[in-house]
């Protein structure tokens, strides 16, 4: 089965990539380093224009309707200019959620926004001292007139972009239920401190804030772990992006850094340290896309096709970056390469929204590897 991306698409990578070169690599990341926010928003503006952003609304709500196939090229080529924005979180988390889960009501008032670029979504999940799925929220949601209070602090948000929704999950009497929150309702927002720079992180509070109930009440976490496999596709998608962008610059480096009078990329250590990052790729590769194939089509292995990308493309992508610290040598870990900002992100993604560990955790699960004594000795889930 081929599960290469059409002509369609990577002659939009194309025009995704002319785009990209116009930022000059990493230029963006760099400047909010810097504090120059203003970034953010003007690429965003300019991917908007190139219709990304109405990729994955559907048609009924102004956008184009297609799958996570065609995000594909788009976060392959914003991972590898390390592009800072909440693209992931938008278009791969709050829509797939609200096209699943949205009232008809919920989807005509924002979706038609996002797909034009005018309004960006972020979700606000984790509390202090919990998993990814703890057994209850602190965070709580009183029942009210015109719908529901949400009282409670949420920590690690993705803010950068300045979203203007947050999905978020609070207790109520059915169980764990997921709301939208407007960002002009929130109590405080304090910023953290992050190990990627080019990220912006916040601690969040509601206070008696209004919510809007998404979807059935009680049923956040299965509605998150829908959500999350659009996400882990497209977080997939843009690690290898980033993967692809370090084969390149190490390769680059190796021909133009001399050593005893000849070009290290002629030593042996050498290419056998760039040849094992380029097979990491290659299958880091294959299996984004089979994942992001997997969603789209709605295959009966989907759970295991993303969460096993997942946890193989987050550690590859980290040993990646590694690896290629190695070869630059002691100027490979300076601010003045852009090797440091790969490694950074490789660190960040790790565990962004769910871990290796959950991520094998799921790939067991899905596969039944977990029933029984026979079938957990035979096939070790890690």
């Amino acid at each position: 089965m081929d599960f290469a991306l059409s002509e369609e698409q990577e002659l939009f990578r194309t025009a995704i990539r002319k785009y990209m070169n116009n930022i000059n690599g990493t230029e963006a990341a760099r400047a909010v380093i810097d504090g120059k926010l203003d970034v953010v928003t003007r690429f965003a503006s300019g991917m908007a224009e190139l219709g990304v952003t109405a990729i994955p609304v559907s048609e009924e709500s102004d956008g184009l309707g297609l799958g996570a196939l065609d995000l594909v090229p788009v976060f392959e080529e914003t991972g590898r200019v390390l592009l800072p924005g909440s693209q992931l979180e938008t278009l791969a988390l709050a829509v797939p959620l609200l096209e699943s889960y949205g009232t008809p009501a919920q989807k005509a008032a924002r979706l038609p926004n996002v797909a034009t670029g005018g309004s960006t979504m972020s979700v606000a999940w984790y509390e202090k001292g919990t998993s990814l799925f703890p057994n209850s929220f602190c965070c709580v949601a009183a029942k009210t007139e015109n719908g529901y209070a949400l009282t409670g602090t949420k920590t690690l948000v993705p803010v950068i972009g300045e979203p203007d929704v947050f999905i978020t999950g609070a207790q109520t009497a059915e169980g764990k239920s997921l709301f939208l929150v407007k960002a002009s309702d929130l109590a405080s927002v304090r910023m953290l401190s992050v190990i990627d720079e080019t990220q912006r992180l916040a601690e969040v509070t509601f206070d008696a804030a209004p919510g809007e109930l998404l979807g059935e009440p009680g049923n956040a976490a299965d509605m998150m772990k829908h959500g999350l496999l659009h996400f882990n596709a497209a977080l997939c998608s843009s690690m290898v992006g980033g993967m692809d962008e370090l084969v390149k610059m190490t390769a680059e480096y190796s021909k133009i850094r001399v050593q005893f009078n000849q070009p290290i990329g002629r030593f042996q250590a050498i290419k056998h340290g760039i040849v094992n990052m380029k097979l990491d790729l290659e299958t880091a590769r294959s299996l984004s896309y089979y994942a992001a194939w997997a969603v789209e089509s709605d295959a009966v292995d989907k759970i295991s096709a993303v969460h096993s990308a997942r946890s193989f493309i987050s550690k590859a992508y980290i040993k990646a970056a590694g690896d290629s610290i190695q070869i630059h040598g002691g100027i490979g870990f300076t601010e003045e390469l852009d090797v440091q900002l790969f490694l950074k992100r490789a660190r960040y993604y790790e565990n962004y929204f769910g871990s290796v560990h959950d991520s094998r955790k799921e790939t067991a699960h899905s596969l039944g590897w977990h029933l029984g004594s026979a079938t957990r000795d035979a096939v070790p889930a890690s």
